[in-house]
């Protein structure tokens, strides 16, 4: 089931400013933290000592503007993502199920390390992730993936499915990007990078939910015989 949506609401889902759970994604590992402080050090330095010809204020705001480069580099790049999400012109709501559900390991990056002996090794950090196809009657299918939790167990063939579609034609017809996945039975998310704000998302869902149930035909009750 594919259920085209305004523009309006698409802006509804995809927001505009960088949520909580898009920050703590962009915030990345240990390492890039690291990366990101040790640029806003750099840069303190270099604006403390070669940039002299500046005005004291001006200095200092330029100061504390690179000083804290490590904490609001993550809110800002999760909002140009978010804002790259939001031009897209047609969105839809769509809702299919499980068809397939599989774990596999995925490399994740390399770390060089020496050894005892002093050689070079290169380590692999692979991760478990749940990979699921999902799909719907038109023919329609995709993969969604990410790290296998323990709360995954549950999900099974045949699991309703729902997630945004983005696209850049009118009638939906090629999709450009999709949203993280919901699935309702579990409560769960499954994806990456969490482009909906999800509470608005599940409202969106039951409100479709009710109105589905409330538009199917009712059978009429059985007359029994005395």
């Amino acid at each position: 089931m594919l259920i085209p949506l305004t523009q309006e609401k698409v802006r509804q889902l995809v927001p505009l400013a960088a949520t909580g759970s898009q920050y703590r994604y962009v915030w990345g590992k240990l390492q890039d933290f690291l990366r990101r402080l040790t640029f806003s050090v750099v840069a303190v330095a270099v604006i403390a000592f070669g940039f002299n010809f500046l005005g004291d204020s001006t200095q200092l705001i330029l100061g504390l503007v690179a000083g804290l480069y490590w904490l609001w580099a993550p809110a800002v790049l999760a909002t140009l993502r978010n804002r790259r999400h939001r031009q897209f012109p047609y969105g839809g709501f769509w809702r299919g199920r499980v068809l397939e559900v599989y774990v596999t390991e995925e490399l994740i990056g390399k770390e060089e390390t020496v050894d005892a002996r002093g050689q070079l090794v290169i380590i692999e950090n692979r991760e478990r992730c749940l990979n699921l196809e999902i799909g719907d009657k038109t023919g329609f299918e995709t993969r969604v993936r990410a790290k296998l939790l323990r709360q995954h167990r549950g999900i099974r063939p045949g699991d309703i499915a729902e997630m945004l579609v983005l696209s850049r034609r009118p009638d939906l017809a090629e999709i450009d990007l999709i949203s993280e996945v919901f699935l309702p039975r579990h409560r769960l998310w499954i994806g990456t990078y969490p482009i909906l704000q999800r509470d608005a998302f599940i409202d969106l869902s039951e409100t479709l939910r009710r109105k589905a149930r409330s538009q199917a035909p009712r059978r009429s009750p059985r007359r029994s015989s005395l």
